[in-house]
């Protein structure tokens, strides 16, 4: 699938590369149990930039991936939307712009409470505090979650606290807690000299014996030479597999409001935390589903990604190893067509509420389900039951070396600072978790398709390693075209190093963005200049007492309605219900 996009000593173009791999991943269809609308009508999906620029300052195509990704949506989406509503005289047009899809790959970013974004400190009051045990919110705590050096020169470890800390800090022989610490270098001073007394190896150890999330952080070409590494890199992007049971088609609920939205009447539990599982919901609520998240009151959370990730969505509380809310929630469970489980592998399947489990539920309702997996190192092989985060799989794919060798060119550059050529470095945003997003989207979108068309249930699986290894599958930027990228980066960029937080990497490099490319951060309700409309919404959230701005939905498919109907609120807002989704909330979009 790789191609350095230079066709005949061309000049690069975003638009043909993504053109290209949107084509390529349409010729997957069987591969990936796509509708086949999707493949013949794949000339039917057109892509479109207003500035041809590359915008992420990492040589993986992002932006070309996530709109090639984008596009299938849209596909699936289209397909649906005949099955609902009925064939034209010809297939659905689907029109995906390259700004969107970059928008949406770093979207919480890009998302404002009361104007404050997720950098500024004053949002903190804006917000429910989900962050129980303190991980986000201090200083210490969070570096629980990083990339540091270990005793072994050339050798990185990324420990990560998830959103506890303590485990990972008492492993390395420090507190849980030193509210003496503040100083932000003196911090990472201290983190990195206990990990430093250990090897890679030792740390694995330590970390299975503790089931923490950390890991290695190793080379493209090393982690495929891993037995895991070598099993997954011949898997699909993500998978779409149909589960026990012999159940007649499920049509999609009868449409009486007269709406193109194609999700309209569906429901969906959401059980999910952070980014890429509420992202897959998110996109769902886009085109009309009924989206209930279902959080845990005693499990930590990041209070800001909510702002964004619970756009268009009802947020309840049920504690499932209370016996009570477990009855509420399998009442829930008797209405729903999606299930979407982001918790750490295996942890539903405890509770009795697997993909296998929900099959037999569906057998004996008389009606399919579509269950999706969202996890971090795939679903086959030795790694499959760990947990895990976007750095991590980042860490344990690729992103790290290809990084590092892109900015390892940098003295070329002039007499920029620079931290020695295996200080490797991570990506400015949680773009992966998106990709990861969108492609369980997509996985949901097809089980619902092949619900509604041939019957029975269907069990969709996301990883972020398998988005990871998308992004390599696709190829690099042309040599040429990465030296354009690296020459436009500012000096801060440079500055740098792998052990600085995921807030000042991705600080500064918004901030070079907004600079450079000013018509992404065009806010809502300000005309953009060149007929365009910005890449976000604004409406008044009622729970959050606020305006909310949140980037606006991507795909464009030709007779369907993609857009949200209500406000984001904070996890817990609303009542364990399906009937509230259809009172009137008084959140208002304003533009």
């Amino acid at each position: 699938m790789a191609s350095d996009g230079n066709v005949n000593n061309s000049p690069y173009s975003p638009i043909l590369e993504t053109s290209r791999i949107f084509s390529e991943l349409c010729d997957q269809s069987e591969r990936l149990n796509l509708p086949p609308e999707v493949q013949a009508s794949k000339d039917r999906v057109s892509f479109s930039t207003s500035h041809n620029e590359i915008y992420f300052p990492i040589p993986f195509k992002e932006s070309e991936t996530l709109a090639a990704l984008k596009g299938v949506e849209g596909s699936v989406a289209a397909a649906i939307a005949d099955l609902r509503f009925g064939r034209g005289a010809s297939p659905r047009s689907v029109q995906v712009s390259l700004e969107g899809a970059t928008a949406f790959g770093c979207q919480a970013y890009m998302a404002k409470v009361d104007g404050l974004s997720k950098l500024d400190s004053a949002v903190k009051a804006k917000l429910k505090d989900t962050d129980l045990l303190a991980a986000q919110s201090n200083g210490y705590r969070r570096m629980s979650a990083n990339l540091y050096k270990t005793k072994n020169p050339g050798e990185f470890f990324h420990i990560h606290g998830s959103l506890e800390a303590t485990s990972t800090f008492n492993m390395i022989g420090l507190e849980g807690h030193r509210p003496d610490l503040t100083d932000y270098e003196e911090v990472i001073k201290v983190i990195e000299s206990r990990v430093q007394k250990y090897s890679a190896a030792e740390l694995e150890e330590m970390n299975k014996e503790r089931r923490q999330a950390g890991v290695t952080a190793l080379k493209h070409e090393d982690f495929i030479k891993t037995p895991h590494g070598r099993l997954n890199v011949e898997e699909p992007a993500w998978k779409v597999t149909r589960l026990p049971g012999d159940l007649p088609p499920t049509p999609f609920p009868t449409n009486r409001s007269g709406s193109t939205k194609i999700l309209e009447g569906v429901k969906v539990l959401e059980l999910c935390r952070i980014i890429a599982g509420p992202t897959i919901t998110r996109i769902l609520a886009e085109y009309g589903a009924d989206v209930l998240k279902i959080t845990s009151p005693h499990l930590s959370d990041v209070p800001f990604f909510q702002v964004d990730g619970n756009m268009g969505k009802h947020a309840a509380d049920l504690d499932l190893k209370s016996e009570p809310k477990r009855q509420e929630f399998e009442k829930l469970l008797a209405e729903a067509d999606v299930i979407v489980d982001g918790y750490r592998p295996g942890a539903l399947e405890k509770l009795g509420y697997g993909p296998q489990a929900m099959a037999a539920l569906a057998e004996k309702r008389g009606k399919g389900i579509v269950y999706v997996n969202e996890n971090c190192f795939g679903y086959e092989g030795e790694w499959a039951d760990r947990a895990g985060w976007q750095q991590i799989a980042d860490c344990k794919t690729m992103i790290l070396k290809e990084a590092n060798t892109w900015k390892g060119h940098r003295n070329r550059m002039g007499p920029r600072p620079i931290h020695g050529p295996l200080d490797p470095s991570r990506s400015p945003f949680p773009i992966s978790d998106y990709g990861t997003g969108c492609m369980g989207a997509i996985a949901a979108l097809s089980g619902l398709y092949h619900r509604a068309k041939t019957g029975g249930s269907y069990h969709g699986t996301a990883s972020l390693m398998h988005y990871d290894l998308l992004l390599f599958a696709v190829g690099q930027y042309p040599p040429a075209v990465q030296e354009e990228l690296r020459a436009a980066q500012p000096p801060e960029f440079f500055q740098l190093r792998h052990c600085d937080s995921v807030d000042r990497i991705s600080s500064t490099v918004l901030k070079s963005m907004q600079a450079r490319f000013p018509h992404l951060y065009t806010p809502a309700g300000v005309g953009s200049g060149d007929g365009r409309q910005p890449l976000t919404e604004r409406w008044f959230s009622h729970a959050y007492n606020a305006d909310v701005e949140v980037v606006r939905p991507v795909a464009v498919v030709e007779g369907v309605e993609n857009r949200f109907v209500r406000a984001s609120r904070p996890n817990g807002a609303d009542r364990a219900s399906w009937e509230g989704f259809r009172a009137e909330e008084g959140d208002v979009r304003k533009c």
